[in-house]
């Protein structure tokens, strides 16, 4: 397998095998494994396969490595003339996956 696109948490990803990727917060456990079965795309030999919407029987599977948050974003809202001001900090929660493989329901 070269590479699959897959979905999770609302976005796309394009990986191959050994890729580190960060994702929106999984619900698992550090070392376990996780199976994402909504593939987009896979690419073989050069040889590209797209689902309509998913393909069937396809999945990639990843190692969770560790779960961590982000930087804090500052959200601030401000009105001159008014004295109207909020002051809002954000962290995003991520898991970090490393590809172990790429499966291709025949």
């Amino acid at each position: 397998m070269d590479y699959a696109i897959f979905k999770t948490g609302g976005k796309q990803y394009r990986v191959k095998p050994g890729d580190v990727l960060d994702v929106e917060k999984l619900s698992l456990e550090v070392g376990s494994v996780a199976e994402f079965d909504q593939v987009l795309a896979v690419s073989e030999d050069g040889q590209v396969s797209f689902g309509a919407p998913i393909l069937s029987g396809a999945k990639v599977t990843a190692e969770i490595q560790s779960h961590y948050k982000d930087r804090k974003l500052i959200v601030f809202k401000y009105k001159r003339k008014t004295r109207y001001r909020r002051k809002k900090g954000h962290r995003q929660t991520y898991t970090r996956l490393l590809i172990q493989g790429i499966q291709l329901g025949e």
